[in-house]
């Protein structure tokens, strides 16, 4: 079975009276490894897409598996419990702490990652160390957002999803709130997650240039796949 794999899935929003069909009987499949792109117009569908795909919601009809986990039914603990083992999220905003360090804010997901375990301090601060190194950042381990630029904010942001080693790394947009030379250094970063570490990456974005960038590219449009 493919890493991720999707099967004539639905979403369905309620907005009063009327009925917003987001997507319309998605199929695909992503092996592990992989780096796609998710991309189309505002309104396509690509966000609830990349929502379905990463346990924040669920399918209004349609099966998803996961690393061979049946993850369509799953109650809201459970894709918890899924998201934290499986999925790092890297976001267009960084959507870093203000007053937190760059060590602290990648040890934040470690506090619970192992079967619900804590890890201890030692570990968090280690791992952490290993991932800010990992993206360039070695020297930058006390540094707060205010004290780093927009390229360096967003390697924080990857540091922190690779810290509890994910089968996925999802991106929603990753380099639109940076400048051209920027963007080039985490999308470079980017290759050598996928090409050194073999990381499956899951990328939404609506810039071509960006997309190009994946080995498969999927459109949506009105919520459906498109040659």
């Amino acid at each position: 079975m493919s890493l991720i794999e999707i099967d004539a899935m639905t979403k369905v929003y309620q907005m009063g009276e009327m009925e917003v069909r987001a997507l319309r009987g998605v199929s695909l499949k992503i092996e592990e490894g992989e780096w796609v792109a998710i991309m189309g117009p505002s309104g396509s569908g690509k966000s609830t897409l990349m929502h379905l795909i990463s346990c924040l919601d669920t399918p209004t009809s349609g099966s998803y598996h996961l690393d061979g986990i049946e993850v369509e039914t799953m109650g809201e603990d459970e894709l918890s419990v899924i998201r934290n083992r499986k999925i790092g999220f890297v976001f267009q905003k960084f959507n870093l702490l203000p007053r937190t360090s760059a060590l602290k804010q990648v040890m934040v997901p470690l506090r619970y990652c192992r079967n619900g375990d804590r890890v201890d301090i030692a570990e968090r601060e280690q791992r952490a160390r290993e991932a800010l190194e990992m993206v360039g950042l070695g020297d930058r381990l006390n540094h707060t957002p205010a004290e780093l630029s927009g390229g360096q904010q967003q390697r924080v942001a990857i540091a922190r999803a690779l810290v509890t080693d994910p089968s996925i790394l999802m991106a929603d947009e990753p380099t639109g709130n940076l400048d051209t030379k920027s963007g080039e250094e985490i999308l470079s970063i980017f290759h050598e997650l996928h090409e050194e570490k073999g990381i499956t990456i899951v990328m939404v974005t609506h810039n071509e240039e960006i997309g190009a960038e994946a080995q498969r590219v999927f459109h949506l449009r009105d919520g459906q796949l498109t040659d």
